[in-house]
């Protein structure tokens, strides 16, 4: 099942976990959950901030921890939800920081948006049980994204790794190479927000840094 979901040129390379014993039980476990319980987000967008970022196309990364629990949030990008839902506490947080960045009030908490300008937004766990936050944390998703953060770091093209709270910099130690630019403050969530995320500047200082690599912009406000 999830093999063939994968999109671009992750498919490429990522085809190395595919017959790992870790991968087929991820994928097993996967087949019979969606059957019997609600399971966010829906199948179809598990692998959605893949196929809006490529390898190829991403300049940003910026790691959650696990997709949203609550029905209808979930949407396949980390930190996102649709355009209808309600922001999430983290993620008015997010776009509060927007507005301190750019003095521009971002309203819609879609960021399929920045997703299209090569901003990676990936949970380290790609799916959740409904009302139940980490449930799949020990199903093997966490193998799979370290992957993920291993393959961009080996790239040679330099991109901005964001890592918002704790859970985000215990993945610091797969980033070594020193071409990139490694951002690190506390997480967006109300408990933590004023601890270092309101204020870090982290959207301005990673823009900087994309044009001094001779790379384009992120616009954080469409």
């Amino acid at each position: 099942m999830l093999e063939k979901m994968i999109p671009n040129d992750w498919k490429i390379l990522l085809k190395s976990e595919f017959e790992k014993p870790y991968f087929k039980q991820l994928n097993s476990f996967l087949k019979a959950a969606y059957k019997k319980e609600n399971i966010y987000p829906p199948k179809n967008l598990i692998f959605k901030a893949l196929k809006l970022t490529s390898f190829k196309k991403c300049k940003i990364l910026i790691l959650g921890q696990d997709p949203y629990h609550n029905e209808h949030q979930a949407n396949g990008l980390a930190f996102s939800v649709n355009e209808n839902i309600k922001p999430p506490p983290s993620l008015k947080n997010i776009l509060k920081e927007v507005e301190n960045t750019t003095n521009f009030k971002k309203t819609n908490p879609n960021l399929e948006s920045w997703a299209k300008q090569g901003v990676l937004l990936i949970n380290s766990i790609l799916t959740v049980k409904a009302n139940s936050p980490k449930s799949h944390n020990n199903i093997g998703w966490q193998q799979f994204t370290d992957k993920i953060v291993e393959l961009l770091n080996n790239k040679k093209k330099p991109i901005v790794f964001l890592l918002w709270g704790n859970f985000a910099k215990s993945k610091s130690a797969l980033i070594s190479n020193k071409i990139h630019l490694k951002l690190e403050t506390s997480h967006p969530s109300p408990l933590s927000a004023r601890q270092g995320f309101l204020g870090c500047d982290h959207f301005n200082i990673a823009n900087q840094f994309l044009k001094q690599t001779n790379q384009s912009t992120i616009d954080w406000t469409v």
